[in-house]
């Protein structure tokens, strides 16, 4: 895939894993619903968000929104597709009305980011984490304490298997939360090129650039308006190149 603008190209590759993603970009693209679109908000150490039908031949400093061609789709998450400086992901509306975090891959955002730390990373784990585990002792050991303490004087076999039965309900509940641990490879990258780790899991992330990253830059360092459009416009083509 080849995305064109008027400041270079960027060449992206598309997951199969990701296969409702890949194959309703490719109908997109092979329709021509993304030439001539703008990357229409571009804010720095964030993304660049370009496709909106909206942006087509908009004249200068007009707010631009979704646009009326929206493609609906389900969300396609996988842990090991994360957003690295690159990611190429599907925007959505916001949870209040798209409470199934649905994908509208009728534009796309490619992400710039920033670098972190490993202290940094941490700090994101435990804010997200900590709290979630916080909720589950509430439920499942307050209620409880006073007959842990009780039987703690009285049967110590009881209280560890009470106590044991609490922890494993609490580590499966756990485990099927929204809590965070970074990867090895997210680590590595988020260190390195940087990315956007606190969106993981949120936005489907569908392909990468593997080509052109200094495009990346160019678009994301313009100087922008009020709704982060910029100033200059930069034209999207997109063509399917075969390997």
């Amino acid at each position: 895939m080849l995305i064109k603008t008027n400041l270079g190209n960027m060449k992206v590759k598309l997951y199969n894993d990701t296969p409702n993603h890949r194959n309703e970009f490719l109908k997109l693209v092979n329709s021509d619903h993304f030439d001539g679109t703008l990357f229409y908000r571009v804010i720095q150490n964030f993304v660049i968000q370009g496709g909106s039908s909206d942006s087509r031949n908009a004249p200068a400093g007009k707010h631009i929104g979704y646009g009326n061609s929206a493609v609906m789709i389900d969300a396609e998450t996988h842990d090991h597709h994360f957003h690295k400086k690159g990611a190429l992901c599907a925007p959505r509306q916001p949870e209040d009305v798209n409470h199934f975090k649905m994908s509208d891959i009728s534009q796309f955002y490619i992400v710039k980011g920033r670098v972190w730390t490993d202290e940094q990373l941490d700090i994101i784990e435990k804010n997200n984490n900590i709290p979630i585990k916080n909720r589950l002792k509430r439920e499942f050991y307050v209620p409880r304490k006073e007959e842990l303490d009780r039987l703690k004087k009285e049967d110590p076999h009881a209280f560890n298997e009470l106590l044991r039965d609490i922890k494993q309900k609490i580590n499966f509940e756990y485990s099927l939360s929204d809590y965070i641990e970074f990867s090895d490879a997210q680590r590595e990258a988020y260190t390195s090129i940087g990315g956007l780790p606190d969106l993981d899991g949120d936005y489907t992330v569908f392909g990468e650039v593997v080509e052109g990253f200094d495009v990346i830059d160019k678009i994301a360092a313009l100087k922008t308006d009020k709704n982060d459009r910029p100033y200059t416009d930069v034209v999207i083509r997109v063509e399917e190149i075969m390997q």
